[in-house]
């Protein structure tokens, strides 16, 4: 079976970036590209000490022209995968890649999506209304926030004493566990 080649688009620390990392072998994938959004996130380290080429956006250009695309190809990415990337991806890499730039998210959608609701702010939002379960939901991209078509979600009962950083902490256990399969099992289909 080929190995597919994913990109990783990330901003921050790079959490869920390693643990996809961590399960090439496993999944038969591999992590050919990772592009940030932020010149000062940490998933840079992750980038070079794993060896792996990076690409530090620049956003206007990123929302502006489709030049990316070249370095995409030129990756041979057969996946994008969306790491904590905070920005808005544009209709032309959509269109590009129909069907082949997976999202996760730390609720269970339909529920705490669209602008604004990413990482602490929607375990504050999920604490605050005193919701009974979360979650993560993996999901393709498509051109309105959150809305793509499900491929994953699992579910965990809140505790009576949860805080946004508890749920925000076994949340993210959930993320690492499940994403890397999620990609595996999609990349192969």
């Amino acid at each position: 079976m080929k190995t597919r080649n994913i990109a990783i688009f990330a901003s921050g620390r790079g959490s869920n970036a390693r643990a996809i990392l961590e399960k090439e072998t496993v999944y038969n994938y591999h992590v050919a590209l990772i592009i940030v959004s932020n010149p000062k996130a940490a998933v840079l380290h992750l980038a070079k000490e794993n060896n792996r080429p990076f690409l530090i956006l620049d956003k206007k250009n990123f929302q502006d022209t489709s030049e990316i695309l070249e370095t995409l190809k030129g990756h041979q990415i057969d996946l994008i995968c969306l790491a904590g990337f905070l920005w808005k991806v544009p209709p032309y890499l959509i269109q590009s890649f129909p069907d082949k730039i997976i999202n996760i998210h730390p609720a269970l959608l339909p529920k705490y999506s669209g602008k604004g609701m990413y990482g602490i702010h929607v375990h504050k939002a999920v604490v605050s209304s005193q919701e009974t379960t979360s979650g993560i939901t993996i999901h393709l991209v498509n051109e309105e926030y959150d809305k793509g078509r499900i491929l994953h979600q699992e579910t965990i009962q809140l505790n009576e004493s949860e805080t946004a950083q508890s749920l925000a902490d076994r949340i993210l256990v959930l993320e690492h566990k499940w994403f890397p399969q999620v990609i595996g099992a999609f990349i192969t289909t």
